[in-house]
């Protein structure tokens, strides 16, 4: 195989590789969408809160909103990291390799404090409203009907 077929075969590999990165990224953050909007919309319409807990149940939202938005855009920065590390090593070298644990990392941050935010909100509800917001977030966490 002559030198340039072999530079085309690896720059598309890599390529492909990258592909792959950006959209394992994307799918494991975007299925968290759906989750929380699960959860928010029995939270604001299903648990008849009252005033008090619309408060506390906002601020948190807000507070996470921020950290959540950072934690994105810090798995973004990766991505482009890796893009980089792929571009320059052309395999699954000591760079991808160190980049894609940091992207792990900062997934499993962004899972934790997603988490921390449901136990906040589970903190806020009365013991019946719990009981609901529970079986919600396993339903909607294994898929199961609630």
């Amino acid at each position: 195989m002559s030198d340039i077929r072999r530079n085309i075969l690896i720059a598309l590999i890599a390529f492909a590789a990258a592909i792959a990165g950006v959209f394992v990224g994307r799918e494991l953050v975007a299925h968290q969408a759906p989750v929380e909007n699960e959860i928010h919309d029995l939270l604001h319409g299903q648990l008849d809160l009252d005033k008090g807990q619309q408060t506390r149940l906002d601020e948190i939202e807000r507070r996470f909103a921020v950290r959540r938005q950072a934690l994105e855009l810090e798995l973004r920065a990766e991505n482009a990291r890796l893009a980089d590390a792929i571009e320059a090593e052309h395999g699954y070298g000591p760079r991808v390799s160190a980049t894609v644990d940091r992207s792990h990392q900062v997934m499993g941050q962004l899972q934790k404090e997603t988490l921390e935010h449901v136990f906040a909100m589970r903190g806020v509800l009365r013991p019946a409203q719990a009981v609901k917001f529970d079986r919600a977030v396993v339903g909607a966490l294994t898929a199961k009907e609630r």
